[in-house]
Order: structure tokens, then C-alpha cells, then sequence
């Protein structure tokens, strides 16, 4: 049985098959939550903007340009609710773990940042050497390597999706490949 493309699904559900919106979120549901957790790391705080994303496709579906990729447009809507999240984000300070005495318990509680020897072990895995100096990327970085190598997009399909140009993008690219290495090396 053939599979139906992106723009078969939204002309199905415009057409009353409720299935064909539940197929076409689907297929996008684990990369979305993927994408999310670049911006804000994995867990709950991805899956409520992914959840979010996907919910806000379904209300503004008959606004999506029917000759634009269903996918870029998705991963637009996904990357502004994560900026969006970001940006309402309010940062712990230390001092609110200060007691009526003016001590800080907190700093005896935090953890040593040096790796245990089985994550030592763990990080000489290339695997986990990959994705541990991706983690130390800057975000607009992640986006774009992910995008391109983890997703298959296209430079142009991620300019689109992130309303930069296209020279933007393939330099975002290339520097971040150049600090993925210079990451490695080390």
C-alpha cells in the first residue's frame, strides 16, 4: 500500500477523515519532541512544547500554504514555541536559598561537575562523545546539524523553517561542524 504524503493526510482531514490529522501528527510527534528537547533539553518541558506545537498545527491547519512543506512549516511553529518557552523561563537565583541567617545549604548540595570514571568510560564511545559535544553547542547550532544530519532537511527546507537565509544557515552549519570538532579534539 502506497503512503500517503503530508499533503494527501491535510487534504483528507480538510475532507472530514479525522484519522488522517491523527496519521499526519504522528509522523511528526518523536522529531518534534526531539526538536524541542534541542532548545530545552529532554523531558517534560519538551513534550509540553511539543504537545503545545502539534496543538497549535491542528488550530491554525487551514493557514499552512498548501505549495510550502508540511514539515518546515511544523518545525517553525515548533521552534518559535520554544524560543517562546525560553523566553518565559524565569531563573533560579542562588540567593533565594539563602536562610534568615544569610547561609547558602544549596552550594553544599551541589553536585561535583567532573565526570565519574564510568562516564569517562561512556565518553570515549563515539556515540556519546557526539552527542555530549553537541550538548555543548550553542542552540542555533544544534538546530541547524540536527536538522541537516539527524532529519535529512534540506539547507533551504531549515532556512525556510527558521526564517533565516540560506547563507545564514550553511554558515551556521559549517561553524558548528568546526566547534563539533574542535569539541572532539579535546
Amino acid at each position: 500500500m502506497k503512503m500517503l504524503t503530508d499533503s494527501d493526510l491535510i487534504r483528507q482531514y480538510f475532507e472530514g477523515d479525522e484519522a488522517a490529522l491523527r496519521e499526519l501528527l504522528g509522523r511528526y510527534a518523536s522529531q518534534v519532541y526531539h526538536f524541542a528537547a534541542r532548545y530545552v533539553g529532554p523531558g517534560g518541558n519538551a513534550e509540553d512544547i511539543a504537545q503545545d506545537a502539534l496543538v497549535s498545527v491542528w488550530k491554525n491547519l487551514k493557514k499552512f500554504e498548501h505549495d510550502k512543506k508540511f514539515s518546515t512549516w511544523l518545525f517553525t511553529i515548533t521552534k518559535n514555541a520554544s524560543l517562546n518557552w525560553i523566553k518565559k523561563k524565569k531563573p533560579v537565583l542562588f540567593s533565594e536559598f539563602e536562610n534568615t541567617d544569610g547561609e547558602n545549604s544549596f552550594i553544599d548540595y551541589i553536585a561535583d561537575a567532573a565526570p565519574r570514571p564510568d562516564e569517562k568510560y561512556a565518553m570515549r564511545e563515539r556515540s556519546a562523545e557526539i552527542a555530549s559535544a553537541m550538548k555543548k553547542l550553542n542552540p542555533s547550532y544544534q538546530s541547524v546539524i540536527s536538522l541537516h544530519a539527524d532529519q535529512g532537511f534540506t539547507f533551504r527546507e531549515i532556512a525556510e523553517s527558521m526564517q533565516e537565509s540560506l547563507h545564514t544557515i550553511k554558515s551556521r552549519y559549517r561553524r558548528g561542524l568546526i566547534a563539533l570538532k574542535k569539541l572532539l579534539e579535546h
